[in-house]
């Protein structure tokens, strides 16, 4: 299934500004272990059942806060293509965090996401009309919704509350990392 957008593995992407050997120190500083991929590879096999369920809790909060909402509306409103490719990539995105390898490839793709929250927004999509970009005062706090919904689809599958609870630490470690790398293009030279 081809996913519009989707540039993961493209090698003609922009290399990641963040080395690997950076982005080990990253991981060692948000306490991702060898135990925590292996908890995400399982929280993965779990939401891989339910991803669709998942982005219909996420997109109801979205369309729930008009001023979330706005950064896909141009002015005539919600753009339903724009919300639908966006929620494709969206998807793998899912996918793709709890398979990471964390590699070159992984890192080039999460700087493409980034870029597309500041300055390449819209651009993937064609939209006209929508904000330049999401305002970075909310990419942080939208890790609190993305990593509490995770829950209750992860205790559906999952019978031990210990194992849960490790895969739901994990997916944090890996949304706080990936939401730190989407930040690179909002920071001024040498900040990050």
């Amino acid at each position: 299934m081809e996913i519009p957008g989707y540039r993961y593995g493209d090698a003609g992407l922009d290399p990641s500004p963040v080395s690997v050997a950076e982005f080990e120190r990253m991981k060692r500083a948000a306490l991702l272990t060898a135990a925590d991929e292996e908890a995400l590879r399982r929280a993965g096999a779990v939401l891989s059942e339910h991803v669709e369920e998942l982005l219909d809790v996420w997109y109801g909060f979205v369309g729930a806060n008009d001023f979330l909402l706005a950064y896909f509306s141009g002015p005539g409103g919600p753009d339903a293509r724009y919300l639908g490719q966006v929620r494709r990539r969206f998807l793998q995105w899912v996918l793709d965090t709890c398979r990471a390898k964390f590699d070159e490839t992984w890192l080039a793709y999460q700087h493409e996401i980034g870029r597309r929250h500041y300055d390449r927004k819209n651009a993937t999509d064609g939209v006209e009309g929508a904000p330049p970009h999401v305002h970075f005062r909310y990419l942080v706090p939208l890790i609190y919704p993305i990593f509490a919904t995770v829950r209750p689809f992860l205790e559906r599958e999952e019978s031990d509350p210990d194992m849960v609870e490790r895969m739901h630490q994990a997916w944090l470690k890996a949304v706080i990392l990936s939401v730190t790398l989407w930040s690179y293009p909002y920071l001024r030279e040498g900040a990050f």
